[in-house]
């Protein structure tokens, strides 16, 4: 354990006095940093961002290592939220779609079609639905820093280009483990079907899951050529904002000084993250020999029409007052 003991000197009448001592703190020698994917994604740089920018602000009295494979909960990212919670994990860069079984208000992201534009994305976490999405998320145990991004996520498949619903009818599908996503997919005719992406990977290989939907950066740091999957389709059905968040007892075990270098690391991180994230990869998708179609704007409103069932379900679950705030900030950014 590091003995962290501020000390604060006054200049009185040319003595120098001991004005205040703090109350000593233990720190960890290390501070767990969860995370689905490592850096080969910019999801996982982001993660590696942050614990270099603390530790080298810190002068090392914080040092954070990042566990990726959410290796910390045995793989499965839809129990990484509760383990924060719970302190297993001390900090974490997470995806609001895993942890939206915990915080059914993250599934405000997950709506098909409610934007897919980087600005529509950046009114909703930028304005009044991030800063109250931030409040849930501290209620709910855990310590919301700053907003990432893992992407707008495509659909990429083994059998066919797919530009209409009907073009999924039958094919199974790898999804996360949302409701929500189960729902949207059923709807489109696929036959959903969740699994961890521990599992996904040679689910895919082998044949027995048709595609997946994920961000670019994924499909590429994954190989997924290499999986099966020769064909994607950009749509943006939905974005997937990340979470930089500390665990409860940890933060509060810091002093504030420190407290405020790890959440301005965090936002330094954070931003440098959304842009690495945001980096147009279509053209390196084609020159691994994948067939890539990006969907006409009648042909989204054609796959939005299909999902709005599931949307209107899912807006009355999560909360209208929520929902309509996010649509606003989406017309607000057009």
């Amino acid at each position: 354990m590091k003995l962290v003991t501020t000390l604060k000197f006054v200049m009185a009448a040319g003595a120098l006095t001991v004005a205040s001592v703090s109350v000593a703190q233990n720190y960890k020698d290390e501070y767990k940093l969860s995370t689905v994917v490592g850096t080969a994604f910019p999801w996982g740089q982001g993660a590696e961002l942050w614990a270099n920018l603390v530790r080298e602000r810190t002068n090392g009295r914080i040092n954070i290592k990042m566990y990726p494979g959410v290796s910390l909960v045995q793989g499965d990212q839809t129990r990484e939220f509760s383990a924060l919670r719970q302190g297993v994990i001390d900090l974490a860069v997470g995806s609001t779609i895993n942890w939206s079984p915990q915080i059914q208000e993250l599934n405000v992201f997950s709506l098909p079609f409610l934007t897919t534009t980087f600005a529509g994305t950046d009114a909703i976490t930028g304005g009044a639905v991030g800063k109250k999405l931030f409040e849930i998320i501290d209620q709910k145990g855990a310590v919301p820093l700053a907003w990432g991004e893992n992407g707008f996520r495509q659909l990429s498949n083994s059998k066919r280009i797919i530009t209409s619903p009907d073009a999924l009818k039958g094919m199974k599908i790898r999804v996360v483990g949302s409701p929500l996503f189960i729902d949207t997919f059923t709807a489109l005719g696929a036959n959903p079907t969740q699994m961890s992406w521990a599992d996904a990977q040679p689910a895919l290989a082998s044949g027995a899951v048709d595609g997946q939907e994920n961000p670019l950066s994924i499909f590429i740091g994954a190989k997924m050529q290499n999986l099966g999957q020769k064909f994607v389709t950009r749509w943006n059905y939905m974005n997937d904002p990340l979470v930089f968040v500390a665990n409860k007892g940890v933060w509060a075990s810091w002093t504030p000084a420190d407290q405020a270098i790890v959440k301005q690391a965090a936002l330094d991180a954070a931003k440098q993250q959304i842009a690495i994230a945001r980096t147009p990869l279509a053209e390196k998708v084609v020159a691994l020999g994948v067939g890539v179609s990006e969907l006409t704007p009648a042909q989204t409103a054609e796959f939005a029409k299909v999902t709005r069932p599931v949307y209107d379900k899912w807006k009355a679950r999560i909360g209208k007052e929520l929902v309509d705030m996010a649509e606003a900030a989406v017309a607000s950014a057009k």
